[in-house]
């Protein structure tokens, strides 16, 4: 079993930054992708952001070219760098891993963004 602890939320105002940051009980995250997903009340889940095991990373439409997935193995930490955030950011952001024969999830971190 693996815990996931995110940390880093917080109030900011717009065009502000905060670093999220995910930490695992067990070094899973150089064997397994990560991912990072957010959601706001009454929407859905949605994926935020996501690193492979080779260090590649893909990002949703939505945040391109304003966060930054990373990963430090030897610290067993995913981080989201956040930068230039907007109010529609507002959000519980969780880290994600997959895995059989239940997905690792942390029990989130809430980043409120004010206008």
């Amino acid at each position: 079993q693996v815990q996931l602890v995110e940390s880093g939320g917080g109030l900011v105002q717009a065009g502000g930054s905060l670093r999220l940051s995910c930490a695992a009980s067990k070094s899973i995250f150089s064997v397994k992708p990560v991912n990072w997903y957010r959601q706001a009340p009454g929407k859905q889940r949605e994926l935020v952001a996501a690193i492979t095991t080779g260090g590649s990373t893909n990002y949703a439409d939505s945040v391109k070219g304003r966060f930054t997935i990373a990963r430090d193995n030897a610290k067993k930490t995913v981080y989201l760098q956040m930068n230039s955030l907007k109010p529609e950011d507002t959000a519980v952001y969780y880290c994600n891993v997959p895995a059989l024969p239940r997905d690792y999830w942390g029990q989130g971190t809430q980043v409120t963004v004010s206008s």
